[in-house]
């Protein structure tokens, strides 16, 4: 009986139901971006310019043909309405006879643009499919250019003003093979870090790939970072070592959540004003 009268209750009076904003429309704007023009790194061609819908394409298309792809495509509404857009894509081939692989991208909302800004590759590679590690070396710096640091594993990209940031290390690819494995050189390292005690984007990725992939998990370390963006690839040594046993290539847009959550924040503002609006109401004359 309790049941059918709270069914009867708000059929009869529907504003006891949540307000949802059934034609809310939404006017993007784009955020700032770390990465711009020539400068702008992608991971399988997915830069932060890159929209979910495109991401999910080339997701797709990449692992095409392998029968054991699993998808995960997280999608939610934007605020209280029913404008509803994909927040995180994750792709995965278990690792095997065939080499394994992980992709995974974040996006903001539709109110910035629905725009990645975090996208990651993760490869391990089966036993008798290892590459050498002077040939990745080699394949990532004819993409990329040549890195800001090298060691504890990594190519790190640091981007400042739009452009990769320079640090004292000439790497070629023979002395960025031979620094990879050792610890990051103690004095470049230190120039990333500002006066002001602001962390360098090595610090700052390292603790983005621990969180959960949203704006606000993010935003606090991109409010700190002493830079703009970073792209990092890890090689993890394989059987011998000089093959390669894992890939991982990390693009985190640090300037992209500061912007798109302040983007964000502000129209779920204004949609949260418009649904629930103040009284205009004014006092009598007395």
């Amino acid at each position: 009986m309790l049941r059918r009268a709270l069914v009867l209750m708000l059929a009869v009076f529907p504003a006891l139901l949540p307000a949802t904003s059934e034609a809310y429309e939404l006017k993007p704007k784009a955020p700032d971006s770390a990465f711009a023009g020539k400068s702008r790194p992608d991971i399988l061609g997915i830069s932060a310019d890159t929209t979910a819908e495109t991401a999910r394409a080339i997701f797709e298309s990449s692992l095409k043909g392998r029968s054991d792809t699993k998808a995960d495509i997280q999608r939610q509404k934007f605020g209280g309405t029913s404008v509803s857009y994909t927040a995180a894509l994750n792709f995965s081939v278990a690792a095997g006879a065939k080499t394994g692989e992980v992709l995974a991208a974040s996006f903001s909302s539709p109110a910035s643009a629905n725009r990645a800004f975090f996208v990651a590759r993760n490869l391990t590679f089966a036993g008798d499919q290892q590459p050498s590690k002077a040939e990745m070396v080699k394949q990532v710096m004819d993409k990329y250019g040549t890195p800001t640091i090298v060691g504890d594993q990594h190519l790190y990209y640091i981007y400042r003003g739009g452009s990769v940031l320079k640090v004292g290390g000439k790497y070629t690819e023979a002395t960025a093979l031979a620094a990879i494995d050792k610890p990051l050189d103690p004095r470049m390292a230190l120039k990333l870090n500002a006066d002001s005690g602001h962390g360098s984007c090595v610090a700052v990725v390292k603790r983005a790939l621990a969180k959960e992939k949203t704006l606000s998990a993010l935003l606090d370390d991109a409010k700190g970072a002493n830079c703009d963006g970073v792209l990092s690839v890890r090689l993890t040594s394989g059987t011998p070592a000089d093959r390669a046993g894992t890939a991982q290539f990390t693009l985190l847009d640090v300037r992209r959540i500061v912007s798109a959550a302040a983007i964000d924040g502000d129209a779920l503002a204004a949609e949260l004003s418009e649904r629930n609006p103040m009284p205009k109401g004014s006092a009598p004359k007395l």
